[in-house]
């Protein structure tokens, strides 16, 4: 073996380098997004301007979530590529895509300035970084767990830790801007702010990943001819039950993307109580996660994940109902703290299971094509689903309906996972 492929020791150092190498990028995947998803009233204000405000902001989720339909085709591609060039290279192309998508964002005139080709290269920019995220949770978990096979859900878990921290800084940001800025300064140019910020973080993460070795299990495992094919016509059973495994995860995380917007629409708070209790929720998901991580270690992962669906599907609609009856910052705030917590037992343990799930040869490709099906289909349209639930049905409380769907949909999944291949 290479000196590269046992670079990494246990150590406080190498596990920090090793940690900050594999999430800069899955933190600076889900920092954009949730600043979209955050600032959508305000985006669709600048680039899908309506008469009918429901419709813009219908037309500005759905633009949030057809941009997830690029990331199966990047799933493809960089997935294969992971398992075929190393997990390494995968990750540096990735994060070098969606700085220049990042870039395009933060550099984007408004339709008051181009017309009907601002909200068209919005789309563009949407759908590369679509296309780069495609692979890079998948290549960042293997590239975790095959450094550290030894306690692979900790160290998988800062994926998720990571996202926290990233809604952290996003929360924070729109805590800022919507309490020291008018609503004309932040509708002109104020929305700007958090985007440029997150275009820093892409050439620091691409010079980490550059540097960093590639793992043993790469270097010793024999790389499949055709792992998309590998994946999709011999291991379709265990594509299947990832693909539903992951469900509960992104349907939970971005209904809180939802939640600020949801808290103006449905609630009659204010912009800056939504962001205050995400911010809180952020805070307590990058702390949990972790945690849970050492728990999934020495106890299993499907059992954590199998109490974690069983109470979404118990208290999604309470919760909701609750909001509802009693608007308010704390309530709001106990509400998305509580399916944070719950997201974060769940979201904790699944990237190491989805990484037993799959053998070396085809694993970046067999988890890019679960989480990049998953994700499209069920959480980045979940804020268009649940924005149109309210709309069709007139109950603010439907929401929790696809909330304890995706929770149904992944307890099956995870309960046939743990019989068929006896993971814990």
């Amino acid at each position: 073996m290479s000196d590269s492929a046992t670079s990494f020791k246990p150590g406080i150092g190498a596990s920090s380098r090793l940690i900050l190498a594999a999430s800069l990028g899955n933190a600076l995947e889900f920092y954009e997004i949730l600043v979209y998803g955050y600032f959508a009233v305000t985006v669709s204000k600048a680039f899908f301007p309506s008469t009918d405000e429901t419709v813009s902001l219908l037309v500005t989720l759905g633009t949030f979530g057809v941009a997830f339909l690029a990331r199966p085709v990047g799933a493809i591609f960089l997935g294969a590529y992971g398992d075929r060039k190393g997990r390494k290279n995968a990750l540096a192309l990735s994060i070098m895509l969606m700085t220049i998508g990042t870039a395009a964002m933060t550099v984007m005139p408004t339709y008051g300035m181009i017309g009907i080709a601002a909200p068209i290269l919005v789309l563009i920019a949407r759908l590369l970084q679509g296309f780069s995220v495609g692979g890079e949770f998948a290549s960042s978990t293997t590239f975790l767990v095959e450094h550290r096979p030894d306690r692979p859900a900790f160290f998988a878990s800062w994926q998720w830790a990571s996202q926290g921290l990233a809604a952290l800084i996003a929360t924070s940001f729109g805590i800022l801007l919507t309490t020291t800025m008018s609503p004309a300064d932040l509708n002109s140019w104020g929305w700007r702010i958090p985007f440029a910020f997150g275009l820093l973080v892409g050439p620091v993460g691409w010079y980490i990943r550059a540097h960093m070795p590639e793992t043993p299990a790469f270097i010793e495992a024999r790389a499949a001819s055709n792992p998309v094919a590998d994946v999709v016509v011999r291991q379709w059973d265990k594509l299947l039950l990832a693909v539903f495994a992951v469900v509960l995860s992104t349907t939970s995380q971005y209904i809180l993307v939802y939640m600020p917007t949801y808290a103006i629409r449905s609630l009659g708070l204010s912009q800056s109580f939504g962001f205050i209790a995400a911010m809180l929720a952020a805070l307590l998901q990058t702390v949990a996660v972790p945690l849970f991580g050492i728990l999934a270690d020495r106890i299993g992962q499907c059992r954590i994940m199998i109490v974690a669906a069983i109470l979404f599907i118990l208290t999604a609609y309470t919760a909701f109902a609750l909001a509802v009856a009693h608007p308010s910052l704390a309530m709001l705030t106990a509400v998305v703290c509580w399916f944070s917590l719950l997201k974060s037992a769940y979201s904790g343990a699944l990237p190491s299971l989805l990484t037993d799930v799959f053998p070396a040869r085809t694993r970046v490709t067999g988890l890019a094509l679960a989480y990049n099906i998953a994700v499209p289909v069920f959480g980045g349209f979940a804020p268009f689903a649940a924005e149109s639930l309210i709309k069709i049905t007139g109950n603010p409380l439907s929401p929790s309906y696809y909330v304890i769907g995706g929770a149904i949909l992944s307890l099956i999944a995870i309960l046939l996972l743990r019989r068929r291949s006896g993971i814990r």
